[in-house]
């Protein structure tokens, strides 16, 4: 059996990226595909030969690729897949769009429907400064031609797998698809479980809008008798800095090492966004800490509120600062509540292992309902001795496959 895992872009090693590594964990004699590939560090490539395309070669494509998002469904088109039995698809914009035949399998991982396309387009021309003029119109019908494209092409999607409820609920409103839900996999092993809480509360985050770093600063900052220490960059970075009272402490990049150990020591981490999943809450309750979250999006699905048994964390229900500061009140007055190992246990039902299997079994079940077609057979059978070989995993995986 020949397999396709198709990425949109390998630029730096984010969470997608790690998706993608997991992937080639399961079937590890993929090809990769990629619209371009400008990575520095490969090592989760495994020693793989990208194969990319026309926009790799466009000038400024390393810095500038993507002011050429309006050429991406063309050149995804232009992949050759029609050699490979499975395909794969690690889609957070065009991916998915790739042509497949009849006797192909086609499985799409999607972190998300194009998100500046669809329900957050005014959002995305309000932060990038094209509510009006001529470049404002010609954004809105790039934008207007994406999303048909977008819905056309779920079309050739065989199965969807989503990395989490909230996203699964985009590609029905949008796609009109049911789809499965397999969680981003994240390395608990390197976030080790800390029982020793100190007073200070941490939040991590690369400083864009989006993040709503901001808000989290000018909300400790009217709270001064809690400590909070601020790590990551961005563009927004000024901005924060102009908003942070004697109380904050903003440490800019850290080391991978730093952040894990001002994980492992806070009192709780802080997170503000309206993310798809948010890997960096589930590496926090890793180290055993408790979080404050915005309560949309994916963290309602990796953090244990405090009305549960075995709370994780507590939500705040509108991105203010009021609500923000209700939030950490209400977290202090049941601290004693917030145990690290109940942390580190919900932490392990995201964990790399737990990725193999659902995605694995997520494929195996995309095969079953079609395995009376003769192509589809082969490739389901094909499937069984891959899933034989993950290491430490073949008893879980084992018994994945005879449920089925």
């Amino acid at each position: 059996m020949r397999v396709a895992i198709v990425h949109e872009w390998l630029v730096t090693y984010g969470g997608s990226e790690r998706v993608v590594e997991e992937i080639l964990e399961c079937f590890p004699e993929a090809d990769v595909f990629s619209l371009i590939d400008f990575m520095e560090n490969r090592d989760f490539l495994k020693g793989k030969t990208v194969k990319t395309s026309f926009v790799q070669k466009l000038p400024f494509a390393k810095r500038k690729y993507r002011a050429y998002l309006p050429l991406f469904p063309l050149a995804v088109e232009q992949f050759n897949l029609s050699g490979y039995d499975l395909i794969i698809s690690s889609s957070h914009a065009v991916a998915k769009g790739v042509l497949v035949g009849p006797d192909q399998l086609h499985v799409s991982y999607v972190h998300s429907p194009i998100r500046y396309a669809w329900d957050l387009q005014h959002q995305y021309l309000t932060e990038a400064k094209l509510t009006s003029g001529l470049r404002s119109l010609f954004a809105r019908v790039a934008l207007h031609y994406l999303r048909t494209w977008d819905v056309r092409t779920a079309n050739g999607v065989d199965s969807f797998v989503v990395n989490s409820e909230f996203i699964g609920r985009r590609v029905s409103r949008v796609y009109r698809r049911e789809s499965t839900v397999v969680y981003p996999p994240v390395d608990t092993d390197e976030f080790q479980l800390c029982t020793q809480k100190e007073s200070f509360y941490v939040t991590v985050s690369r400083m864009v809008p989006y993040k709503k770093i901001d808000l989290i600063v000018e909300a400790f900052s009217g709270m001064p008798q809690r400590k909070l220490i601020v790590i990551g960059d961005g563009p927004d970075m000024e901005k924060v800095r102009a908003k942070a009272g004697a109380n904050v402490t903003i440490m800019g990049h850290q080391t991978f090492s730093v952040l894990r150990d001002y994980l492992q020591r806070a009192r709780a981490f802080v997170f503000a966004a309206e993310e798809d999943f948010g890997i960096s809450i589930v590496e926090a309750q890793a180290c055993g800490t408790p979080v404050i979250a915005f309560g949309r999006g994916g963290a309602c699905e990796s953090v244990i509120d405090d009305s549960q048994p075995k709370p994780t964390g507590v939500f705040f229900e509108e991105q203010t600062v009021e609500s923000l500061q209700a939030a950490v009140e209400r977290f202090e007055a049941g601290a004693h509540k917030f145990k690290a190992e109940n942390c580190r246990t919900n932490a392990e039902r995201f964990s790399k292992a737990a990725f193999r299997r659902g995605f694995l079994s997520a494929v195996l079940e995309a095969t079953e309902a079609r395995a009376h077609l003769p192509g589809w057979r082969r490739i389901r059978n094909a499937l069984k001795p891959p899933v034989h070989v993950i290491p430490g995993e073949s008893e879980a995986v084992e018994l994945e496959v005879q449920s089925l």
